[in-house]
């Protein structure tokens, strides 16, 4: 289903944000914590339909505030620490200015379910009620769980941009090599057909098969194709046919979905299904999982490319057909 493959890629985005801030707060390096105001302000802006501003933009540490909405009458504080002390100092600073107010907090890396129990003093009697006014990760998640699918894939875009890596080529290359290497040895005859492509336009083709949130990463991915290309064809040069067995696998994983999934969910079930083989195989050296979920998705996304998955919107015998 969509809707869980935009919750998925959300949660470890938001989660692996939370433990970084916490890990490097621990280690007292603070920068991501500034940058996250600059996030959670048009996270929250996106979520709640507010116009939140950061306040620290024009007065450094501005006392108990950090973003500000004028319009609907917010402020908000983002912190890394979810106590009860450290909203009742927030509360307590000279929030004079804002005299009719709602006051949010915002914990970026710590459970804060605790708090929404609590009683505050809220001495400038700021419109401030726990149960619904702390947020954290996991209330942020709920909500976006519940979203509407167009509102929810807003976010998944949000993210998307805001936390895409440029990995090393280098790396990217040797990985790959190294991936496809593992990936030739194995037994890909199930099913195996030979091949043939018919030219048309990946654009078309991606709007023909319906991908939405597999059309993210075809286009960041679709660079690859070249580098892709010279791993198999040096490997082809051996004469063991390498690209042929490994596109036959990933193609043979597609049809194994059949029409029980939906696009998207089969674009991501295939990354999971070649990874998962890799993961198993006995001469697989493990490298960190992002790495080889990346270079997975990139081999994906060239079978993609060269029409061996999905169907040709310009027709033809080829691995839609």
């Amino acid at each position: 289903m969509n809707r869980q493959v935009n919750f998925n890629f959300i949660e470890e985005k938001l989660t692996h944000l939370a433990f970084r801030i916490e890990m490097r707060g621990g280690l007292n390096i603070l920068d991501l914590n500034l940058h996250s105001e600059n996030f959670y302000q048009h996270l929250l802006n996106l979520l709640f339909d507010w116009d939140l501003k950061n306040l620290n933009t024009e007065q450094k540490n501005s006392a108990g505030v950090d973003l500000v909405d004028a319009t609907n009458k917010i402020i908000a504080q983002v912190s890394a620490t979810a106590t009860k002390q450290k909203v009742e100092s927030a509360l307590s600073k000279d929030l004079s200015n804002y005299n009719g107010y709602a006051f949010k907090f915002i914990s970026i890396c710590k459970n804060a379910s605790n708090l929404r129990t609590k009683t505050f003093c809220n001495p400038h009697h700021l419109v401030f009620s726990p149960s619904s006014d702390i947020l954290d990760i996991t209330s942020l998640l709920k909500f976006i769980g519940d979203m509407e699918i167009d509102q929810q894939r807003k976010v998944y875009e949000f993210l998307k941009k805001e936390f895409k890596n440029e990995p090393d080529p280098e790396r990217i290359e040797s990985n790959l090599t190294t991936i496809i290497k593992i990936l030739s040895k194995e037994d890909w005859s199930r099913g195996a057909m030979g091949f043939e492509t018919v030219p048309y336009d990946p654009e078309t083709k991606i709007f023909y098969n319906q991908l939405e949130a597999a059309k993210v990463l075809i286009d960041d991915y679709k660079i690859h194709y070249h580098r892709i290309d010279k791993i198999y064809s040096d490997f082809d040069k051996q004469g063991v046919n390498k690209s042929i067995s490994i596109l036959n696998g990933i193609r043979t994983e597609y049809f194994a979905l059949g029409t029980i999934a939906s696009p998207d969910q089969c674009f991501f079930s295939i990354i999971e299904k070649v990874a998962h083989k890799i993961r198993a195989s006995a001469n697989y050296a493990p490298i960190p999982d992002e790495e080889l979920v990346l270079c997975v998705q990139i081999l994906v996304v060239d079978a993609f490319v060269r029409c061996k998955i999905f169907k040709n919107p310009s027709g033809g015998v080829n691995a839609g057909s």
